[in-house]
């Protein structure tokens, strides 16, 4: 006698959703040989079930209203990809209320709402998954939470938004501007038409909560530390980082420190020939350091259709196996029990070399101005690079610091900005060489 099916509900048929579904038609043989019984999508709901997305729907049932879905007891696994805060957040409490198993790439919500979502699925004893929230489809969560769960990790390093990293690549590659590169990345779908939550950090941001959780055990909100995006990063920018040796990434950072538990998200000038620098395009990078199993990297397509809907798939697959057996999830969504309330290091107490640049008008005795300020907060200088002379022109004076600490570095920028000469915000990136 056939094995019954565990059955599969999809609310959201976008991007993703339609990568689920091809996944589901092309390798529905496969997935049924691996688990030993059918996983079976039978039901989609999404407001448009008009729009032609390549993909045929006669299989399945299909609904404009999700709690339909939900509410349906045939429907033993919820998949949500609506995105968003707001519905997605009532779809799957609703679901984890109702005791179904929910899988989800959706790392804003997680981020926003996660205490109130594992909370409600540990009461209930239902299963809930997020690989694809963050990487794509690079299994990092599921490696820090049971690959390397009895190592310490010191720390997390990782280029998470794809988007960012076309438009730094292109920038670099190209020497365009950024606006023109961010127009690219829209052409090629690598980018929303709008963009914002993407290239100001606020994406990064969330799945860096998400990762702080997984690997220090701690609960961070993504307004707990500071972001910043690329909106800011000029192609000059890019041009001086390469004359010394450098390139510019939007790096997720979670460290051990002697100050507590480091976070944030900016541009980093990291050194060119280290392995992330070498992560180009739309790709994605987690670089995990251990104490005892030292570095480990993750790498591929961090978005798209396919390769994100292959981790829900494969969230699936796990769920069911645990559904087919009776049990609930061998190892905790986030891997604890519960996670550590912490005081993150202070910003201001953070110590790392900078780059500066400082469009000034070139006049006498500006140079030492600039960097009397820097002096008097005790910031050491390590390279200075000033343009040839242009009369009554503004041209960039670009500093890289030693070691400082950001509150004495900040102090220095406030009074550098109220030079007479200074003609626009100091333009500041970290430098961390030992990536």
């Amino acid at each position: 006698m056939a094995e019954p099916a565990v059955r599969v509900g999809l609310v959201g048929l976008g991007t993703i959703g339609t990568g689920v579904v091809r996944i589901f038609q092309e390798g529905r043989e496969r997935i049924a040989e691996r688990l030993g019984f059918p996983l079976e999508l039978t039901v989609i709901a999404d407001i448009d079930l008009e729009t032609d997305r390549g993909v045929s729907l006669a299989e399945y049932a299909t609904t404009r209203n999700w709690r339909e879905l939900v509410d349906d007891p045939e429907i033993d696994l919820v998949v949500e990809l609506v995105g968003g805060t707001g519905v997605a957040r009532s779809i799957v409490l609703a679901a984890l209320d109702s005791g179904k198993g929910v899988v989800t790439a959706n790392k804003a919500l997680l981020a926003q709402h996660g205490e109130e979502i594992f909370a409600l699925a540990a009461s209930k004893r239902a299963e809930i998954a997020f690989e694809g929230s963050v990487g794509g489809t690079i299994p990092v969560l599921r490696a820090l939470r049971e690959g390397l769960c009895a190592d310490r990790i010191d720390s997390i390093l990782g280029i998470v938004n794809g988007t960012c990293n076309y438009i730094l690549t292109e920038m670099e590659e190209r020497g365009e501007s950024y606006e023109a590169c961010v127009k690219r990345a829209q052409d090629l779908g690598y980018a929303e038409a709008d963009p914002t939550f993407d290239v100001d950090g606020t994406d990064s941001a969330h799945k860096l909560s998400i990762l702080l959780a997984l690997a220090f055990g701690v609960r961070v909100g993504p307004d707990q530390f500071g972001v910043e995006g690329v909106e800011r990063i000029e192609p000059v920018d890019v041009e001086y980082a390469r004359r010394i040796g450098l390139r510019i990434k939007l790096l997720a950072v979670g460290k051990r420190g002697d100050q507590g538990i480091e976070a944030h998200v900016h541009p980093t000038m990291i050194p060119e020939t280290s392995v992330l620098a070498r992560v180009d395009g739309p790709m994605n990078a987690v670089e995990v350091q251990g104490l005892h199993s030292g570095p480990t990297l993750y790498y591929g397509a961090g978005a798209g259709s396919l390769p994100t809907g292959s981790a829900v798939v494969g969230d699936l697959m796990e769920l069911a196996r645990a559904r087919r057996l009776g049990a609930a999830l061998r190892v905790p969504p986030l891997g604890t029990p519960a996670l550590r309330e912490v005081t993150l290091a202070r910003p201001e107490d953070l110590e790392t070399e900078y780059y500066l640049r400082v469009a000034a008008l070139d006049s006498p005795g500006v140079l030492s101005e600039i960097t009397g300020a820097l002096g008097e907060f005790g910031i050491s200088i390590a390279t200075v690079l000033q343009e040839e002379r242009r009369a009554e022109r503004a041209v960039p004076v670009v500093i890289t610091t030693h070691t400082a600490r950001q509150g004495s570095l900040d102090a220095a920028i406030r009074d550098i900005e109220q030079l007479a000469e200074v003609t626009r915000p100091v333009q500041v990136i970290r430098i961390e060489r030992g990536i």
